[in-house]
């Protein structure tokens, strides 16, 4: 047999098939896909920009008004995203400083007792009477003494009766001439003296201070946050313990001003002296009116007031305890505040 020879040892390869796919049943040749759709995408968006050009020649106000309220939005939008993320990141290192030990974690409602004076007396003997408390000349009335103390009790009692509540004595260093001691100080070293009225056991080791607040507004505001330091969360109750007369300030006017909800919400007024009572009520009334003009007390006279009760420049620890609510400490106006609250969602 004849040996015939191919050149190589090693065979060709044979393309049996064109490359690109070939269908087998049709005997035609798959072609690659087109690039239309990209190319088309670039046509768009080139027909797009043309239009844009066309009517900024035409009508260059109009495009550029468009174009500042597209800039505003995109601001705004980007403002309050910001805000999020840094209210969100302070309660991250909040909740990273504390994490799960929060002193009382367990409690979910707060009893604020606020302030009205100083207690200037080095002893604790007769903290009835009049002169061991720094007065104003409005206070200097018999039996004044003892209302600050009928308050201390009734908010030692409210909190004896509900095991999920936290006391605050609540009010700064309000009096320049008392020196650098705090309404709240004053109370909780009262009710120590007075072994916290048969509930020492209790009470005591519930009971702390809100040492900034210079107003009945700021009593409730910084309570508020003051409770949030403490147990990780926002009171589900809040009981005010105050004056009868001021009922209305705190229970609907300031109650409102933060949007607490009323169903929430409980007062328990005690009485003022029999000597004060008439002048007392003609002061309520005008500090009523103030707060209906200004319910945040930060402009005018309310403010005013508030600087003056602050003698010793202290800076306030708030909102920083409590971030979630930032914005209701940095708002001022007539308005109610508007943004959602973490008692209102």
């Amino acid at each position: 047999m004849n040996n015939f020879s191919f050149g190589t040892s090693s065979p060709k390869s044979f393309n049996a098939y064109p490359r690109g796919g070939f269908d087998l049943e049709s005997g035609t040749t798959k072609r690659a896909r087109s690039r239309k759709s990209s190319f088309y995408l670039v046509r768009m968006i080139k027909s797009w920009g043309n239009q844009l050009h066309y009517y900024y020649k035409r009508h260059p106000l109009f495009v550029f008004c468009i174009s500042l309220a597209f800039g505003v939005t995109f601001l705004i939008v980007l403002s309050l995203y910001e805000h999020h993320y840094r209210a969100l990141s302070n309660y991250m290192k909040l909740d990273n400083g504390f994490g799960d030990n929060y002193p009382f974690a367990k409690l979910k409602n707060l009893v604020m007792v606020a302030g009205h004076s100083v207690y200037t007396s080095n002893s604790c003997e007769k903290v009835d009477k009049e002169d061991s408390w720094f007065l104003e000349s409005y206070q200097k009335n018999p039996g004044q003494a003892a209302t600050f103390v009928a308050h201390i009790k009734e908010g030692i009692e409210s909190t004896s009766q509900d095991d999920e509540a936290l006391l605050l004595f609540s009010g700064g260093e309000t009096r320049k001439d008392a020196g650098p001691r705090s309404e709240a100080q004053s109370y909780w070293t009262v009710a120590e003296s007075k072994g916290w009225f048969g509930k020492e056991e209790n009470v005591k080791w519930r009971a702390l201070t809100e040492e900034h607040a210079r107003d009945s507004f700021e009593n409730i505001l910084f309570s508020v946050c003051r409770f949030r330091e403490l147990t990780g969360t926002y009171p589900h109750n809040i009981t005010v313990v105050s004056y009868d007369f001021k009922e209305e300030r705190f229970a609907h006017m300031h109650r409102t001003a933060i949007g607490f909800p009323e169903s929430r919400f409980f007062y328990r007024g005690t009485p003022a002296s029999a000597t004060s009572i008439e002048a007392a009520l003609k002061g309520e009334a005008l500090v009523r009116t103030q707060f209906q003009e200004d319910p945040f007390g930060c402009m005018g006279s309310l403010k005013r007031k508030k600087l003056g009760r602050d003698p010793f420049h202290r800076s306030i620890p708030y909102p920083k305890g409590c971030p979630e609510i930032e914005g209701l400490f940095r708002y001022c106006g007539a308005a109610p505040y508007r943004d959602p609250l973490p008692w209102s969602v």
